[in-house]
């Protein structure tokens, strides 16, 4: 498995005489053969400037690096499949922060580019040649003059068609797992949040976040809309707003209109889970799906990365064990990345709250943002780095009854709580 990096105008070449290295949070490491798959179909190879390639010589076996004229290669995955090592570089001086994506060790093997990755869900729902974009502008354009008077539709118009947001393509698809935005403040304030960063950031976000509050009749009006088939979901919480239970009480009277109104489908929040009494009300309303966005059960990492106003992970496990005891099937958004989600600790801690809370369903999202941005935000390691790989192997084991995944499920056989 051979390197792969770029010169200066992005053109990308392989050294059969340098052998690949990856990353496990700061460190460099050999990547094996059982932690490769072919490029994704619907994968990005992106170069990474300001950075150092690093490589074994094949004859030599020590380690090389090439000129700094040259830079290292990333891969960006689709959704639907797990990231086991980041790429191996070592960043030059003095070098901006890399853009808000998670970047996946790519070598040249067998005549082709292959990833440090794995395929932990179904991506056929997700896969962009569903939603090719002729269709997407139709669609869009008969639903906004359909309904004209909807800010939401004419907000998720923008995330369809600037964005390429797939759950917001699907609302005017009116299929599978659609978007509802409501919120444009947030109880937290993410490290890497995509929709809303300081002035004085080190890096934009890619996102712009919704500055209205949608009133309860708009929202009525995309759920019934999009609840036309017994398995369309409808969801709350998307990456263009913040935090969808700080209007609780709204979303709580959206679900039982709703629910006065059509049986079909299932609802869904994507929430932190820190307002517990939110949450209790969204849930009594006749909520059926949560999914709690979550980087650790250590209270340490978690507020250094999500910097929560006014709550903790107590509160967070506080939400999903309600959830969980009056009939919702609950899942948690986890944020992985390589060297850190895969420390002893950190995987000891997560069984203990799956245990804890109930979870149904771990979704396993990869962290989007600079590797050495997010190490100096967080606390040391204190134990050791297991791998990715042992890592899910560990979860399967010690929470057997519990889903590995990479996307909202409704169960076979689960009933609506209508």
């Amino acid at each position: 498995m051979y390197t792969v990096y770029a010169d200066l105008d992005g053109n990308i070449y392989d050294d059969p005489d340098l052998l690949a290295l990856g990353r496990t949070a700061d460190q460099l490491t050999d990547i094996m053969e059982d932690e490769l798959i072919p490029l994704p179909e619907g994968a990005t190879l992106v170069s990474l400037p300001g950075t150092s390639v690093i490589g074994v010589d094949k004859t030599s076996n020590e380690t090389r690096r090439l000129p700094d004229t040259y830079h290292a290669v990333g891969a960006l995955l689709p959704q639907g499949f797990t990231r086991l090592l980041l790429p191996g570089y070592v960043k030059q001086k003095d070098v901006e922060p890399f853009p808000l994506f998670g970047y996946t060790a790519v070598v040249w093997k067998d005549n082709q580019f292959y990833v440090a990755a794995k395929c932990s869900d179904e991506p056929q729902k997700w896969n962009p040649l569903n939603f090719p974009e002729n269709e997407v502008e139709r669609t869009v354009a008969e639903m906004r003059a359909s309904y004209p008077n909807n800010r939401l539709y004419e907000h998720l118009s923008h995330c369809a068609l600037v964005y390429g947001c797939l759950t917001s393509q699907n609302t005017f698809f009116r299929r599978w797992e659609g978007a509802l935005p409501v919120s444009s403040t947030c109880n937290a304030g993410c490290v890497g949040c995509i929709s809303e960063q300081p002035d004085d950031s080190v890096f934009p976000s890619p996102q712009t976040r919704m500055t209205f509050a949608p009133t309860v009749d708009e929202m009525v009006e995309v759920m019934v809309n999009h609840l036309q088939n017994e398995d369309s979901i409808i969801s709350f919480g998307q990456g263009c707003e913040g935090e969808p239970s700080t209007r609780g009480r709204e979303i709580a009277e959206a679900i039982r209109r709703t629910r006065a109104i059509t049986a079909k489908g299932f609802i869904n929040i994507n929430t932190n889970a820190g307002l517990t009494e939110q949450i209790k009300r969204i849930v009594d309303a006749g909520l059926d799906l949560i999914r709690v966005s979550t980087i650790s059960a250590i209270p340490d990492h978690y507020n250094a990365y999500y910097r929560p106003r006014k709550y903790g992970v107590d509160d967070v496990a506080a939400s999903l064990r309600y959830a969980s005891d009056h009939g919702v099937y609950t899942s948690i958004n986890y944020l992985i990345f390589p060297g850190v989600t895969d420390r002893e600790e950190e995987i000891e801690a997560m069984v203990a709250f799956i245990r804890k809370t109930g979870v149904r369903l771990i979704q396993l999202r990869n962290l989007n943002i600079d590797p050495e941005y997010y190490l100096a935000h967080i606390p040391p390691t204190k134990s050791e780095i297991l791998g990715m790989n042992t890592m899910m192997e560990i979860f399967k084991e010690e929470c057997p009854d519990v889903v590995l995944g990479s996307f909202t499920h409704v169960p076979p056989g689960m009933r609506k709580r209508v």
